[in-house]
């Protein structure tokens, strides 16, 4: 007679079969059994604060690792907590599961019962649920499956009835097949390398969806003449490449923009050309042509008109769009890709060589100062991650990435709080990288509980802290048509985040001048020797810039 198991242990060990990565969650009764049979399989778990943090963790560890992240709560509170992470996650179709408990079928005066359904595809996840004992195993596949092969973030639910019955099953070989890559129709292909042929100034700007495509996107940009750029969750993807222009988009520099906006074809790769991506599609000449590559037919002209949509993968239509261009045009072509154009892009793509005015005072730092400093100082190898705020520009441009998988960007849901969560999850899939923080003073503090998990996980990290005590954003984007009292709310006393970092076991200091950066140096000497356990928090008291380059960008889609 087979051994009688428990469903929530079948369909944890299910997913430890199926190759998920790391756990991270809050444990309470109803999600503890599946969180305790997954580290029983082999599964790594992190015990996060709060379950808010514990989803943009597993988010950031998806984007960062390629490997499947889960999310474990509780049920009711324990998801209502997680929401926006969750709801971050499903916005950036990341590739996750938030596995929730649930309350039984019959409680429906249970303080905890919710329509967990309904919230989950409120936010944008798929909704799914364990329905039996017998359709455990199943059930637990078809969320995996959904959740890989169409890149989406899928709310496992378990009812508390469910998953303490018992069943005879057990885990046999569950094996999710692997989608064949979409291949484009031959002659939207023709249609592409027309447009490309036709072109003098040419760029093509990755995104998200073209981040397995760097050597098939760079090799037709050589034979097409076309510069590369990329949207900011893709930062990195063509670094190496002289013709690379960097983040499109609000980040721009100013010659990165001019010669965006210059350009009369423009192709994205998997990249949704949205208003962020394209300055509201003022980086989109008026005569210019338009063209989006994705596996998404709904993705296609969804944010603006385009002159051509590809269904197909990006790699596979840029080496598609490859071989009929050399039908076309043989040898490469010069175009945009001039030798004066790559000694532009070398001096100018980046805001961290372009020279600004210092605007440090006795007290404060100005931004740009303190962030091209922490680029010089810390170690090349390292993982990025941005909260969201008016300072977000900052460590976006100024700090170099080594690749696509050095900057992790959760901005999909523009939710500040984030940032601490995500380059712990960050950290956690890139173990041999530095993990790099930038994040405002507001946004640090509501996070800031993750900081004690960060201690414990005895983790080296760089906490950049944009401290102007304020909601920076809404102090900039309202300071013109509001008296200096009606700022009153988003405006707080200094804060001496330091202190309350070395509170929390963290090692903390602060920066008000360009000379206080010297007390990094004894952290980064014990990073590089191997001996540094503890984060590090830098409290950068820092200058007014009167409302960052990139902000009056974001407010008008606001």
């Amino acid at each position: 007679m087979s051994e009688q198991v428990r469903v929530s242990t079948l369909v944890g060990r299910t997913l430890a079969k199926l190759g998920v990565g790391h756990v991270f969650g809050v444990v309470g009764s109803g999600n503890f059994d599946v969180t305790i049979t997954l580290m029983e399989a082999g599964v790594p778990f992190t015990a996060a604060r709060h379950e808010g943090g514990a989803a943009t963790m597993a988010d950031a560890y998806t984007r960062m690792s390629g490997k499947v992240g889960v999310v474990t709560t509780h049920q009711g509170c324990g998801l209502t907590n997680a929401i926006t992470g969750v709801g971050e996650a499903a916005k950036s179709r990341t590739p996750m599961i938030v596995l929730t408990a649930d309350t039984q079928a019959a409680a429906i005066r249970s303080n905890f019962k919710i329509d967990q359904d309904a919230l989950a595809r409120s936010v944008g996840a798929v909704a799914e649920r364990i329905h039996s004992p017998a359709t455990a195993v199943s059930d637990t596949v078809r969320a995996f499956r959904t959740a890989v092969n169409e890149r989406r973030t899928v709310v496992l639910s378990l009812p508390l009835d469910i998953q303490s019955g018992a069943t005879a099953d057990e885990v046999g070989a569950v094996v999710v097949p692997q989608p064949l890559k979409v291949r484009p129709d031959a002659a939207g292909v023709e249609q592409l390398a027309g447009l490309i042929a036709a072109a003098e100034r040419p760029v093509f700007v990755a995104g998200r969806g073209g981040r397995g495509a760097r050597e098939e996107i760079l090799e037709l940009a050589r034979h097409a003449g076309a510069l590369v750029a990329t949207s900011a969750v893709a930062n990195g993807l063509f670094n190496g490449d002289p013709h690379n222009l960097g983040i499109s988009g609000g980040f721009s520099s100013p010659l990165t923009a001019e010669l965006i906006s210059g350009a009369d074809l423009i192709v994205g790769w998997g990249c949704a050309l949205n208003m962020w991506t394209m300055r509201h599609g003022r980086l989109i000449s008026a005569d210019a042509k338009v063209v989006q590559v994705d596996v998404e037919d709904a993705a296609l002209g969804a944010n603006r008109p385009i002159t051509l949509g590809v269904l197909g993968d990006s790699a596979l239509t840029a080496s598609d769009a490859l071989a009929a261009l050399k039908q076309a045009q043989p040898e490469p072509a010069e175009k945009y890709r001039t030798e004066a154009n790559a000694l532009a892009i070398k001096q100018g793509a980046r805001w961290r060589d372009v020279a600004t005015e210092d605007l440090s005072t006795a007290t404060s730092i100005d931004p740009r100062v303190l962030t091209r400093e922490l680029d010089s100082m810390l170690p090349t190898e390292r993982v990025v991650a941005v909260d969201s705020g008016n300072f977000m520009g900052y460590p976006s441009q100024y700090l170099a990435v080594p690749d696509e998988f050095g900057f992790c960007f959760t901005q999909a849901f523009q939710a500040i709080g984030l940032g601490l969560y995500t380059a712990i999850g960050a950290a956690v899939a890139q173990p041999h990288r530095l993990p790099v923080l930038g994040a405002g003073d507001g946004g640090f503090l509501m996070g800031i509980s993750e900081l004690e998990t960060a201690v414990r996980m005895k983790l080296p990290m760089v906490c950049i802290v944009y401290n102007d005590a304020a909601y920076g954003a809404e102090v900039h984007h309202f300071a013109s048509n509001h008296s200096p009292e009606d700022l009153s709310s988003v405006v707080f006393p200094d804060t001496d985040i330091a202190a309350i970092a070395r509170g929390f076991g963290a090692h903390g200091v602060t920066v008000r001048t360009e000379a206080d950066l010297d007390a990094v140096r004894p952290w980064i000497a014990a990073y590089e020797a191997g001996t540094q356990d503890r984060p590090l928090v830098v409290d950068a008291k820092i200058a007014s810039d009167g409302g960052s380059w990139w902000l009056a960008e974001a407010f008008q889609g606001h």
